[in-house]
């Protein structure tokens, strides 16, 4: 198998790239490792991340190490060393020692603000290359190259396009149509200093009738939090009231979680529904494909929507670093990355199901049971998710 050019090689080839988040930035990174030229498209006027915080798992710190940029992330991140569910009061129902899964798989999982993370995928790339308040609205794809259309009336053309662009994707939209999942629950998150009963390494999910609320250290004394509920779609909370509402729903749930809320400013807690989209059977036509939420959104609960991003990134840079034919290179991707990715969407929304549960007798079941799952069981199950070969 030969290598992929070096980044000293002359670019062959020019990729656009539509979206200028973690999947669009991590690619355009890894392209530039591969020797190949690309410019990014982002619609908003200035790059601010989409979230307050992120777990780089074990799987996306592999591939983020084959592009180098392993050891900046985990500089400016925090290791996990434990990961736990919990009752709402508090009590243990499954906890697995990252610590042992890192000295075997060679990685740590690292949780990291994702304004950090940001600024190292952007690190190293030229002057220039993305392009902020500029969006794709629309492309053609003539067999020999794409030209894509951008929302000040400008045009630019390369030899394939990659939509990066999100949940909502004007790309995948105009592939494959618009049809979104609600998934039953909405969200909250904020970014607060960490309290001094939240551990620095360990972090926590725990769950109460139809409702979650989790807590990571993502290191410089900060936490990320987040917090989900049962509710109908586009309800919204009243202005100013997002910490009200939440210290009604979970100020009773163990310590620390009313300190978390209590230490939020209300200009820093996000509201968002969860949505999905049922797996894809395809994510390219042409010489056109899709990566990350664009190409297979998926629920958060198994921490794996960013990471399945930066996973996308780094292989379908390695396929066209090898395959001249982008084509036959975008094949090559989707062989490679569709299965593994439609199963994470898949598996998120079951486990988003199950652990929304809010039946008395339903949950108590759930939560015996889990209980009853060995660690070294647990432990194989979080093993088999973080492998990953770039």
């Amino acid at each position: 198998m030969s290598a992929p050019p070096s980044p000293t090689s002359p670019p062959s080839r020019h990729v656009l790239i539509a979206g200028g988040g973690i999947g669009g930035l991590t690619l355009a990174r890894a392209l530039r490792q591969a020797g190949i030229a690309s410019t990014v498209f982002e619609r908003a006027e200035v790059l601010r991340p989409v979230g307050a915080g992120i777990i780089m798992q074990m799987n996306a710190m592999k591939a983020l190490r084959s592009i180098g940029l392993a050891e900046a992330v985990s500089q400016e991140g925090q290791p996990l060393t434990s990961l736990a569910t919990l009752t709402d009061s508090g009590g243990v129902l499954t906890r697995v020692e990252l610590g042992l899964l890192a000295r075997e798989l060679g990685e740590s999982a690292i949780a990291i603000r994702r304004s950090r993370l940001q600024a190292v995928l952007l690190s190293g790339l030229a002057e220039g290359q993305v392009h902020t308040g500029r969006a794709v609205t629309g492309f053609h794809d003539d067999g020999e190259r794409v030209t894509v259309r951008l929302s000040d009336g400008t045009t630019a053309t390369g030899d394939l396009l990659v939509g990066a662009d999100g949940l909502h994707s004007v790309v995948r939209q105009a592939l494959w149509g618009d049809v979104t999942r609600y998934s039953g629950y909405t969200s909250w998150r904020g970014m607060t200093t960490r309290p001094p009963q939240a551990p620095p390494t360990h972090a926590s999910e725990s769950w109460g009738p139809g409702a979650r609320f989790g807590i990571v250290p993502v290191g410089h004394g900060e936490v990320y939090w987040y917090a989900t509920r049962n509710a109908p779609a586009g309800v919204r909370d009243e202005p100013g009231r997002a910490r009200e509402a939440l210290r009604q729903c979970f100020g009773g749930w163990h310590a620390p979680i009313a300190a978390v809320l209590d230490a939020t400013s209300e200009e820093n807690i996000f509201r968002t529904d969860i949505h999905d989209r049922v797996p894809l059977a395809r994510w390219s036509q042409g010489r056109v494909t899709l990566l990350g939420d664009a190409a297979h959104p998926m629920t958060p609960n198994m921490g794996q929507g960013g990471c399945q991003a930066v996973e996308d990134a780094v292989v379908l840079a390695r396929c066209l670093a090898r395959e001249p034919e982008p084509v036959t290179a975008l094949a090559e991707y989707e062989r490679r990355r569709l299965a593994r990715a439609n199963q994470f969407v898949s598996r998120s929304f079951q486990l988003g199901r199950l652990a929304q549960l809010e039946n008395t007798a339903v949950r108590f079941l759930r939560d015996t049971l889990m209980r009853l799952v060995p660690s070294g069981a647990a432990l194989r199950q979080v093993r088999d998710v973080m492998r990953f070969d770039p």
